[in-house]
Parts: C-alpha cells; sequence; structure tokens
C-alpha cells in the first residue's frame, strides 16, 4: 500500500524554525519526485516546493523561496521540508505529495498516480 506519513508539525513562533517529515513507503521512492503542498482555511492548496527524484533539483513557490529547503534522502524513503523564519501566514496544514508514482496493475501494465499524506499542521502564532 502506498503510503505518505508527514509529522513534525506544530506550534511556532514568528521569526521561529520547523522541520516537517514525510515517511514514504509502498513504492519505488528513489524513482519518485516529490512536494510539499499546504493548504491554509478558505485558501486554494499551494504547491510550496519540489525536488526531483534524485535531490538535484528543487523549486520553491515565491513566498517561500530563501526561507525554505525542501530536501530527501532516499535511504530513508524519507522528504523533509525546513521551515525558517515563519511568519503567521505560513499557517496551513502541510501535505507530502508524490505526483506521478509508476506501479503496475495486475495484468503487468504500468500506470501512474499521484499520493497524498494525512497532512500535518504548522501554526505560527505569538
Amino acid at each position: 500500500q502506498v503510503q505518505l506519513v508527514e509529522s513534525g508539525g506544530g506550534l511556532m513562533q514568528p521569526g521561529g524554525s520547523l522541520r516537517l517529515s514525510c515517511a514514504a513507503s509502498g513504492f519505488t521512492f528513489s524513482s519518485a519526485a516529490m512536494n510539499w503542498y499546504r493548504q491554509a482555511p478558505g485558501k486554494e492548496r499551494e504547491l510550496v516546493a519540489r525536488i526531483t527524484s534524485d535531490g538535484g533539483r528543487t523549486s520553491y513557490a515565491d513566498s517561500v523561496k530563501g526561507r525554505f529547503t525542501i530536501s530527501r534522502d532516499n535511504a530513508k524513503n524519507t522528504v523533509y521540508l525546513q521551515m525558517n523564519s515563519l511568519k503567521p501566514e505560513d499557517t496551513a496544514v502541510y501535505y507530502c505529495n508524490a505526483p506521478s508514482i509508476r506501479q503496475r496493475s495486475s495484468m503487468g501494465s504500468y500506470y501512474t498516480f499521484d499520493a497524498w499524506g494525512q497532512g500535518t499542521q504548522g501554526t505560527v502564532s505569538s
């Protein structure tokens, strides 16, 4: 079973830091690009950061550029989001996403699908 489990969320004061983790299982993690999304109440889900399967390339939303860092450890099947210089507007549920998992059907043909974690709450407040 494909599974993504986020952890590391919590409460932090403005200017503080949080490190989110996403543990992956049920697919070949080292072949999968990974994303972090976030969603605040009443707002559209936003792509925050993405990383290639080998970790060689990353990209970020303008709103977090310079403050957040996505990384991965393929030996641990884990992707991370280091969030520094946190602002109240960073408050959201953060989701780990595997956008293009390739699996084989029972008939042996390959197909592609995405997967999402359950989310972890990050709150930035005084």
